[in-house]
């Protein structure tokens, strides 16, 4: 993971008198080598349950280049997989328990198979026992199979990278290959899904899980959330000197609370009002037809948000389909530019240091900066040329010292190959 110097660096004094803070010092890192991972957990479940796995299967984290708070409206989105994944290390047993441990947390997990439903297990296990249990539905006279699974999760933690979609759907991969259930891989993310709101209890709209599991390598995914379907669109920054910064603002995230489940109602009653299944089906001009008995400007804002992020989207993807990034990188920096601003104004899921990050990047000659993932914390995104990322990521840390804030982190996104086994 991304590791930045103390950005609360010792102030000197300059020829003025006046105080001078030295400029944060930043590193800019990758993901751990996908070999060496796979060979830890592998080596970790052999420590804890005394023998070899069957097999070593990983899925990735995700960054949402554009699209967000749409996925539950039936809008459109343009995610793609990072190079940080989770691994999972799993083997079947002779017996019907289920044993779950991992690499970044105490807590153990040992429960009967058949005694898997929603409120029988906390924390982390539940997204692995939860896929489980959503996968029965494609068991044949296996509902009560053991098994044993390692996991060791990469992705950054409260990050916004959908660290609790790697967990869910390196576990789908597992349970898929150990119990050859002959699940197809959006049977899968669908599977990931129930585990996470039905089994978990947490909200999730499939942007995350389809990313996960449906990305290609070199490309981000074009998401049409009504019917999941999907497709590649080349987003090979790298070959035309792009990179994409990734700013983990380390300010705590969260998805499981009351702001999330609030704004999803906000935009369920705006498309009540006006009179559509979701915000896919509105347009701009609807807005002005928001029946006055509403008498709330949030609603009101919370479906101009929906709505002129879903044409964005459309206008993100036009973009690509017209020419390629650099041809483009005005205008889809624009677009970021604008989706960040309205999650800012009209949505209101970012916080301080989400802001920060964005301004910060800007000010430092980012095409543009966003947000991403659910907000309330977490990461920021900017499209940078690769020779400048350093640059703009101590622009970045140097505001954060000045506002005294945890110094953030940083690395550079890659566009990762989904879901799969390792070893």
């Amino acid at each position: 993971m991304t590791t930045a110097a103390d950005a609360g660096a010792a102030a000197d004094t300059g020829r003025s008198g006046a105080p001078v803070t030295a400029t944060p010092a930043v590193t800019l890192s990758s993901a751990p080598d996908r070999g060496e991972a796979a060979e830890r957990v592998e080596s970790l479940f052999a420590e804890s349950f005394g023998y070899a796995p069957d097999g070593v299967w990983s899925a990735p984290g995700r960054v949402n280049i554009i699209g967000e708070h749409v996925d539950y409206q039936d809008g459109l989105c343009l995610p793609m997989a990072i190079s940080h994944r989770c691994f999972a290390a799993a083997a079947r047993t002779p017996t019907d328990l289920v044993r779950l441990r991992s690499a970044q947390d105490d807590q153990v997990l040992e429960i009967h198979a058949g005694d898997l439903e929603p409120g029988a297990v906390d924390g982390w296990p539940a997204y692995v026992a939860g896929v489980l249990w959503a996968l029965r539905a494609h068991i044949s006279g296996a509902t009560t199979q053991g098994m044993d699974i390692m996991i060791d999760g990469q992705v950054p933690l409260g990050a916004g990278l959908s660290s609790s979609a790697a967990l869910e759907c390196s576990a789908a991969e597992a349970i898929e290959a150990l119990l050859s259930l002959g699940t197809t891989p959006l049977q899968r993310v669908r599977a990931a899904i129930t585990a996470e709101t039905d089994f978990a209890g947490a909200s999730t709209g499939g942007l995350d899980q389809s990313a996960s599991v449906l990305s290609r390598a070199g490309h981000a995914l074009f998401l049409d959330c009504r019917d999941f379907s999907t497709r590649a669109v080349p987003w090979d920054l790298a070959s035309q000197g792009l990179a994409l910064l990734i700013t983990d603002t380390r300010a705590e995230h969260s998805h499981v609370d009351g702001e999330y489940t609030a704004r999803r109602a906000d935009s369920e009653r705006a498309a009540a009002a006006l009179g559509v299944a979701t915000l896919r089906d509105a347009d701009a001009a609807q807005l002005d037809t928001l029946p006055a008995s509403l008498e709330d400007e949030v609603v009101r804002r919370r479906a101009r948000h929906a709505i002129s992020e879903i044409q964005r989207v459309k206008d993100f993807d036009a973009l690509l389909a017209a020419g390629t990034v650099r041809d483009n990188v005005r205008e889809l920096g624009d677009l970021l530019n604008a989706s960040h601003d309205s999650l800012r104004d009209d949505y209101e899921v970012t916080v301080p240091q989400l802001d920060t990050a964005v301004d910060a990047a800007r000010q430092a000659g980012a095409h543009g900066a966003r947000m991403t993932g659910g907000g309330f914390g977490g990461s920021t995104i900017a499209l940078v040329e690769a020779d400048q990322a350093e640059h703009v990521a101590t622009a970045i840390a140097a505001a954060f010292s000045e506002r005294g804030f945890t110094a953030p982190e940083f690395f550079l996104a890659l566009p990762s190959e989904g879901a799969g086994q390792d070893r």
